[in-house]
């Protein structure tokens, strides 16, 4: 159970008294829930925007737009992506990432996840957020690959950004600003805010131009395409109207107070809700997670983007990656795992998982023009691990895991891939 403790000034609504108890297995499932729905939807916009752009430029060499081999490496999948295709292609890469079911960080992966751990405490959502995610899920399970690349891409790719936005806007509408509402706030920042890295960090390296191509054509359109992949071309614009640069395009989306999808700007919530979460009541951080966001937000907001580049662009975004990734494990562990697990809940979980894989559709070949969307079987509950942790369990509880290897590697293993649970 995780206790909640009232924050030092009732009268403020982020510091509101709460007192009620939550089962942690709840807790987690709301997390990844907002989680995976997120980094569905930032995976669906990356492809559309990368999908564009070839369009637009098509008939260019192939050499200055081959930025699909950049998309595997901000996935994090270079390795299982390899065991699979030869090259990255338009056609290789859209299908890894986004019909993929043996990719467990494609797009019908996260989806099937986000709706497992919905059903898993539909109990705790409302009906319209259950709704919501269910058809999504309903529409991919009845949707096959040849009907995707019939209709286009793109309409796909549309169709989950719009489902994406819908959920989040019925959460912000229906759900109780209680301490689920601060799982799923907190894993939609983080996630958010690690996407938002791996975008810059991957596409700066492979996009920075020569001194000569600054401010050129297919230059201005590549950059364009950074801010389109993270939804800010529009919001930059009204800082910068004339120039789309790559340092300028960095500083915006690194350092921007008021761009919801900024690095800033996703850790000052993170660190907000971190507060709540962790009933961090005092002026010092009393917790490892909340003194490496308070670190990080420190940085965000007394660093310039000339201290950034000297330091080096790709060092800072892989230490703020690996921030993110500790604050997460560290909140999992305090909040969402017990080490008591009851021989009778380990027999009930192992049941639970025995019917599922009895009951599961068999994986379709993403490369069969007939193969169906169907749910993956590794969308199951993991075996139970033990975390050592000073308080004490109120009550012996099942944890709710997030599907093997959805989470994806370690930052430690790679500078451009997804966070762990």
């Amino acid at each position: 159970m995780i206790p909640r403790q009232p924050m030092p000034s009732p009268s403020s609504p982020s510091s509101r008294t709460q007192s009620t108890l939550m089962l942690s297995r709840v807790a987690h499932s709301l997390y990844w829930m907002s989680r995976y729905i997120e980094r569905a939807e930032n995976t669906a916009r990356l492809l559309d925007v990368n999908l564009q752009f070839l369009a637009d430029f098509q008939d260019l060499s192939p050499a200055p737009l081959n930025s699909w081999e950049s998309l595997i490496l901000s996935s994090g999948a270079q390795e299982e992506f390899k065991a699979l295709h030869a090259a990255a292609d338009s056609h290789s890469v859209t299908d890894f990432l986004a019909f993929e079911l043996r990719n467990p960080g494609s797009i019908l992966s996260c989806v099937y996840a986000a709706r497992e751990n919905a059903r898993m405490i539909r109990d705790q959502i409302s009906l319209e957020m259950w709704e919501v995610i269910n058809e999504l899920h309903l529409i991919l399970k009845s949707t096959s690959t040849a009907d995707v690349w019939r209709s286009g891409p793109q309409e796909f790719f549309n169709r989950i950004i719009r489902a994406s936005h819908l959920f989040q806007g019925l959460t912000d509408a229906t759900f109780p600003r209680n301490e689920g509402w601060e799982f799923i706030r907190f894993g939609k920042m983080l996630e958010r805010a690690d996407k938002t890295t791996r975008i810059l960090d991957v596409k700066y390296h492979v996009l920075l131009p020569s001194a000569t191509d600054v401010g050129g054509a297919i230059d201005t359109a590549q950059w364009q395409a950074v801010l389109r992949s993270a939804s800010a071309l529009d919001a930059y614009r009204h800082h910068h109207v004339r120039e789309v640069l790559p340092w300028k395009v960095a500083e915006f989306l690194i350092f921007s107070d008021t761009f919801p999808r900024s690095l800033h700007f996703c850790t000052a919530q993170v660190d907000d809700l971190l507060r709540r979460i962790l009933a961090e009541t005092g002026a010092r951080p009393r917790s490892n997670a909340a003194r490496a966001s308070r670190r990080l937000l420190g940085e965000l907001e007394s660093l310039s983007i000339n201290d950034v580049l000297k330091r080096g662009l790709h060092e800072f975004l892989v230490d703020c990656q690996a921030t993110l990734a500790a604050i997460s494990d560290e909140v999992a562990e305090t909040t969402m795992f017990y080490p008591a697990e009851s021989s009778l809940e380990d027999q009930q979980q192992q049941q639970q998982q025995q019917q599922q894989r009895e009951d599961a559709t068999p994986l379709a070949d993403p490369f069969r023009s007939d193969a169906p969307l169907a749910p993956p079987q590794a969308i199951h509950l993991l075996p139970s691990r033990a975390h050592s942790h000073p308080t004490p369990c109120a009550a012996t509880l099942m944890h709710v895991t997030s599907p093997p290897g959805l989470q994806g590697p370690s930052p430690a293993d790679c500078g451009a891939q997804l966070p762990r649970s």
